[in-house]
């Protein structure tokens, strides 16, 4: 396949043709790293194979998208063509650009030991190979099929950096000038601070949120950073084949059942999941919460569930004030209300810009000005 072309076309794309970036992308076949991938569809999802239709398969693999490969356990590169996984995706190709803006935040020199925490398909591991060399990288998944696929997919290109397969929120094997995570996590292990050299930094995303966290490595063992304004979304760290499994009963009560409390809240109905800086406010607040979004034509409903059987759903015609109804141990619904005041009475949320500070035991400690919480 004449596959050239479009790493080339996709790296103009999502590099600037000065960065150490562009030869990578350019180089990297990425549609050989995901052979395989699930689409999401009305019915559920649908396997698609690239080598049943090599021209969508070239035109997908390089689009800059992420690419879902894995659904509850389910591989697709195990999957037959009538499998129909239920669950959350569970493990994704990342899209190329924000690859490549994670690996900027790094700042990172060509003598660097660099650890990837989140082989996946192996195509972000490929792009730091052949940046910094093979000898240089060393990437950790907690999937055995994914870490096998990954070194031969690599073993094909003559890339041969170190995939190992790892808790990656337990110890970690070796020392290291940058740890660069593609999983969300909560709190930031310590083992990442023990492994990282002094002066090394640190790139992560705080999981269920969209807040990217750099922090550098002081001379006590803590590390000391900021959120950056960028954004980014990746799946949490799991332990075992797939994510625990959410409460159908507690998710249905938060979409059909009466309040404990009903009232009238004062701002119109939106899609929390989807406002990032609000969803990010209200996880930090409150972790762990369950989001869902319906559109029946006007009729807007929102619900908020979480797993200590607190729930909140609120309802409305178009941009009218909703009915919300709410129950358990916490009024979820009052929180995002506090959030959003805070919002219009100091016209943004604290979170993006906060200084960061992390303990040699990995507690995280957001502040900005008044405001700060603890992980």
């Amino acid at each position: 396949m004449n596959w050239q072309p479009h790493a080339a076309a996709l790296a103009t794309r999502v590099t600037h043709h000065t960065s150490r970036w562009r030869g990578p992308v350019a180089s990297v076949p990425r549609h050989q790293f995901v052979p395989n991938w699930w689409q999401r569809t009305p019915a559920g999802w649908a396997l698609q194979r690239g080598a049943d239709d090599t021209r969508t398969w070239l035109a997908v693999g390089y689009r800059d998208i992420s690419l879902i490969t894995r659904v509850g356990p389910l591989h697709a590169d195990h999957a037959k063509p009538d499998d129909q996984p239920q669950g959350m995706p569970t493990s994704s190709a990342t899209l190329p650009s924000l690859l490549v803006r994670m690996f900027q935040h790094a700042r990172l020199d060509d003598c660097d030991e660099l650890l990837d925490v989140g082989t996946g398909s192996g195509y972000g591991t490929a792009l730091v190979a052949q940046r910094l060399g093979n000898h240089r990288v060393t990437s950790v998944d907690v999937d055995p099929y994914l870490v096998d696929a990954a070194r031969r997919r690599l073993e094909r290109l003559q890339l041969r950096p170190h995939v190992v397969l790892a808790d990656a929120t337990d110890e970690l094997p070796g020392g290291y000038d940058r740890i660069v995570a593609t999983v969300g996590v909560r709190p930031i292990p310590a083992s990442w601070l023990a492994a990282l050299k002094p002066s090394g930094r640190l790139v992560t995303t705080i999981g269920g949120t969209s807040l990217i966290v750099t922090a550098d490595k002081r001379g006590d063992g803590s590390a000391v950073g900021r959120v950056e304004w960028d954004r980014a979304g990746f799946m949490r760290t799991r332990e075992g084949e797939d994510f625990l499994p959410r409460s159908d009963a507690l998710v249905d009560m938060a979409r059909t059942a009466e309040g404990e409390e009903i009232h009238t809240g004062p701002y119109p109905v939106i899609d929390t999941e989807q406002a990032w800086d609000l969803a990010s406010m209200l996880e930090i607040t409150v972790p762990g919460i369950l989001h869902g979004y319906e559109e029946m034509g006007e009729r807007h409903t929102t619900w908020l569930a979480h797993e200590d059987g607190s729930w909140a759903r609120a309802t409305a015609l178009g941009s009218e004030r909703p009915t919300v109804h709410q129950s358990g141990p916490r009024r979820l619904w009052d929180t995002l209300d506090e959030i959003r005041a805070y919002w219009l009475q100091h016209g943004e949320l604290p979170l993006r810009g906060a200084n960061v500070l992390i303990t040699p035991d990995g507690q995280t400690r957001l502040s900005r000005g008044k405001w700060s919480a603890v992980l």
